[in-house]
């Protein structure tokens, strides 16, 4: 049994902790609505940390799956942040999906702390965080990696340490610009068989079984076809992360002319007022049109 805490009880979070106290940890947990964290206590056991700092104090492992670059240093640092409470020698572990930038300014502030530091984003959405069937990309020292493998892989289908601080986050992005094109495309694809007069599920009965196939298309065609956009992944958080792909490319010379183009797209789709509904609303945006 290890002394966890777990920092962001959101969609993500909530289930993730959740299979942590299923398998035996201590866990304790923060959220900033405190409701949230009370019914999760009600529901797994554990504790309640009313402040980020009290959560992890103890903690041999601190996690963190938050909303944006901005949520994490409010829970990592200041007085009521966790770095000020967890030991010398345990490990952060942050889930979110936040720009390389802050991922190498708490590396270096856990450091100085001899706190050990892993980023590392997930995927795979709210029905992986509660099937734990996560796909989790790392990034840090191997010996840290090595220490919270165990832990992560309660929730993981795969856990990998990709490479030194920061891979972890780098990997995420390689992860949302895939994404980005493929919902593009299938979405392209249902909208022509629409016009076309063809029957959307016939037709990706047969190209899903060949090289058209893909995760997005087993698990998004039958929701898209049904005009139901109201699960998954938000288009206001995939804005958020393409926003950091797109950012850190004009850093690094990368050319991303199709995820930049997807981006906008998405901006189309907050302008409907879709903000909250799904990735996959990229396909109500063509049939609107």
């Amino acid at each position: 049994m290890t002394k966890i805490a777990f920092l962001g009880l959101g969609v993500m979070g909530y289930p993730m902790a959740g299979h942590l106290a299923q398998a035996g940890h201590d866990v304790t947990v923060y959220n900033r609505t405190t409701a949230k964290a009370e019914t999760w206590v009600k529901e797994y056991g554990g504790a309640l940390g009313k402040t980020p700092a009290e959560a992890a104090t103890g903690a041999e492992i601190v996690l963190a799956c938050v909303g944006n670059d901005d949520d994490l240093r409010s829970v990592c640092l200041g007085p009521d942040g966790a770095f000020a409470a967890i030991s010398k020698g345990s490990t952060f572990v942050d889930h979110t999906t936040v720009s390389a930038a802050v991922t190498a300014e708490l590396y270096a502030a856990a450091k100085e702390k001899v706190i050990a530091y892993v980023d590392a984003p997930v995927s795979g959405g709210q029905a992986g965080a509660e099937n734990a069937q996560l796909s989790i990309m790392c990034g840090g020292d191997q010996a840290d990696y090595d220490l919270v493998e165990p832990v992560l892989n309660v929730y993981a289908k795969l856990c990998r340490r990709i490479g030194d601080s920061g891979a972890g986050q780098m990997t995420k992005m390689c992860n949302q610009i895939a994404i980005a094109g493929l919902v593009q495309g299938l979405s392209e694809a249902l909208h022509f068989a629409s016009k076309a007069g063809l029957d959307g599920e016939a037709v990706v009965e047969v190209i899903s079984q060949g090289a058209a196939g893909s995760w997005q298309m087993q698990n998004r065609y039958k929701t898209m076809l049904d005009d139901h956009f109201d699960h998954g992944f938000a288009v206001d958080w995939m804005r958020k992360d393409l926003g950091i792909c797109l950012d850190t490319a004009n850093e690094n010379g990368a050319s991303l002319p199709v995820t930049a183009l997807v981006d906008q797209f998405y901006k189309d789709v907050q302008k409907m007022g879709g903000g909250r509904w799904d990735t996959s609303a990229l396909f109500k945006r063509l049939q609107n049109n």
